[in-house]
């Protein structure tokens, strides 16, 4: 029953990632473009939206209102925003605690942004430089891993944290049954 059911939960995830994926592979079509402002100055232009003419049309892909993906192409850029499902206090906690560990880690993380935008836990910026160094499918493979893997992490957290409570109330209780 308990393979049944999480190969359930896997299936639920598999259309939202899959259209993550889709638009990712169309809007990661990014080029070098030189600041229409500055003269030698190449800033990623979601980021600092100089030119209103290298940007694109935001997209939000959505689960629900608690779970959903907000992507912002531009010519040069794209910004990846994931809001990650927060169903109780505790995913709460747990998902504000793991986001800080990986946005303190963000040099590791080399798309990985140091602050989400407002509304999202976790962000990404890609670049045109950044496909110098890795392929396009890399990249989305890259944002499509974390997104599952948080996911994942953020539950068995939960589960390991509720198992570790009940063991320490029911050694509590015992002092009393006696």
């Amino acid at each position: 029953f308990w393979l049944k059911c999480c190969a359930a939960m896997a299936n639920t995830l598999t259309p939202y990632l899959n259209a993550i994926r889709v638009t990712l592979d169309a809007v990661l079509c990014l080029h070098n473009f030189p600041s229409q402002v500055v003269e030698r100055h190449n800033k990623p232009e979601v980021e600092f939206q100089m030119t209103s003419s290298a940007l694109l049309r935001p997209i939000t892909i959505a689960r629900d209102e608690n779970e959903k993906c907000f992507i912002e192409p531009s010519v040069n850029s794209v910004r990846i925003s994931v809001k990650i499902k927060q169903s109780d206090d505790t995913e709460i906690m747990l998902c504000r605690k793991f986001a800080g560990f990986f946005t303190q880690r963000a040099d590791t993380f080399f798309v990985l942004r140091r602050e989400p935008i407002d509304g999202y836990d976790v962000s990404f910026l890609i670049t045109n430089e950044h496909f110098e160094s890795l392929t396009k499918d890399a990249l989305i493979n890259f944002v499509i891993q974390f997104i599952e893997d948080i996911d994942r992490e953020i539950k068995d957290m939960k589960l390991a944290l509720n198992t570790r409570v009940r063991g320490a109330a029911l050694a509590y209780m015992t002092q009393f049954v006696g």
